[in-house]
């Protein structure tokens, strides 16, 4: 995994953190999704419209809004180990009980609970490849846990619907969030910083650590909120993270109504789907770290990335309306897969810009932006299925939104400079 230019023998204890990271990405997905592929199972059994769905979501995202501010700063405060338990246990918690509500209100409490320990998933996640990556291969490791979002979708929709076929939908969210307990301890056994585990060689913590040293007393929310490169970051968010809930939540729903497929058959399709997001989380990483080492600026390697991505979901525009299952499938993978290339290198931004004692702050400061964009996806998704039955406006905004993200981050920081803090 390791560039050309990295020394031999420098280990690979750095890749093993990836892991971890890729695991507890993948049960936060599966977390999250469920309601996704349960939709339909739901609103027939609780006899909820789009607007109810659209209701529990909107509970979810706020929660994630308010969480991803606040887990931003705690990670930045207490650490990446101390900070990604403490979020493990609260979704955990809050997922498991789902099995036990019925009401649309229940459901959003119990979604509000998901929602503050999941907003902590990135901002740990993103400080520890921080802690433990030079600058030259962040986006790389990024985009490897990254695309364990990805395995999470994928697993949903093979697991789930054997899960509620056999035990029901409640035992369903009881057992997955009690296996996912088995990386709660591993994360707890192997995780450390570079500097504190003994296993890791000299080369490599030489390798870690090769960036210059920056500040490490945290900086207040005030001085980051006044800088552009917070925004160019947060803006970035803003219009593509909605596109990504949309798709998380609302897909199993689009293709069981617009080819007549149940629990069972939307499966394939949305693992397929998925699958060619994976591909794109760790593509897009890679190019961009390619394009570092092959002598470009982070700036043009970042940006170039980016605008490939845009121009890869254009083709979205068009799903309402094609008749094949499977050429939609490839529209709709190809587009997913480019949001997770381009989110993978909006990812690196804040340590892009930012000192590492900022990093979870201005990512926290990110989510939140992305979670209110999410927020209002959800209330506009509840509106246009309920009052015109199609889906033609919402893949209208996933097709333009990364245009206007690459826009935001370019207008607001153009050469990609540290930011100014002084």
């Amino acid at each position: 995994m390791a560039g050309k230019d990295t020394p031999a023998g420098t280990g690979r204890q750095r890749w093993l953190i990836v892991a971890l990271l890729f695991a507890a990405t993948a049960i936060n997905y599966v977390d999250r999704q469920m309601i996704g592929v349960l939709k339909p199972t739901l609103s027939a059994d609780l006899g909820w419209t789009e607007t109810d769905f659209a209701n529990v979501i909107f509970f979810f995202q706020l929660a994630y809004a308010i969480g991803y501010l606040g887990f931003g700063r705690i990670v930045d405060a207490i650490g990446a180990r101390l900070g990604y338990t403490i979020a493990f246990v609260i979704w955990t918690a809050a997922h498991m009980a789902h099995g036990g509500v019925y009401s649309v209100m229940q459901f959003a409490a119990v979604r509000f609970g998901l929602g503050i320990g999941e907003s902590g998933n990135f901002p740990a996640g993103i400080k520890a490849v921080t802690e433990w990556f030079p600058q030259r291969e962040r986006a790389t490791a990024i985009g490897i846990f990254n695309a364990g979002a990805n395995v999470g979708a994928i697993i949903t929709p093979l697991v789930v619907p054997a899960l509620t076929l056999a035990y029901g939908w409640r035992s369903a969210f009881v057992i997955t969030g009690a296996a996912s307990l088995i990386w709660l301890v591993l994360w707890l056994r192997l995780y450390r910083r570079p500097a504190e585990q003994p296993r890791l060689s000299s080369e490599e913590l030489a390798w870690i650590t090769q960036d210059p040293a920056d500040p490490v007393t945290p900086l207040p929310w005030k001085r980051l909120l006044g800088v552009r490169e917070t925004w160019a970051y947060a803006l970035g968010k803003f219009f593509i993270d909605p596109i990504w809930w949309f798709y998380l939540f609302w897909l199993p729903g689009f293709l069981g109504k617009r080819y007549d497929l149940d629990l069972v058959s939307f499966g394939p399709p949305l693992v397929a789907i998925y699958v060619l997001s994976d591909v794109g989380s760790i593509v897009g990483g890679w190019a961009s770290s390619r394009m570092i080492r092959a002598g470009h600026s982070v700036n043009f390697a970042r940006k170039a990335t980016m605008l490939v991505c845009a121009i890869a979901v254009l083709p979205i525009f068009f799903a309402q309306n094609i008749d094949s299952l499977w050429l939609n499938v490839a529209v709709i993978g190809v587009a997913t897969a480019a949001h997770q290339a381009f989110s993978a290198n909006l990812y690196t931004l804040p340590s892009d810009l930012f000192p590492r004692s900022a990093v979870g702050s201005v990512i926290g400061i990110g989510g939140t932006v992305g979670a209110i964009g999410g927020m209002m996806m959800a209330k506009y998704a509840g509106f246009v299925l309920d009052g015109l039955g199609t889906y033609t406006p919402l893949f209208a905004v996933a097709g333009s939104a990364y245009f206007l993200a690459l826009g935001a981050v370019h207008l607001l920081s153009p050469r990609l400079a540290p930011a100014r803090l002084g």
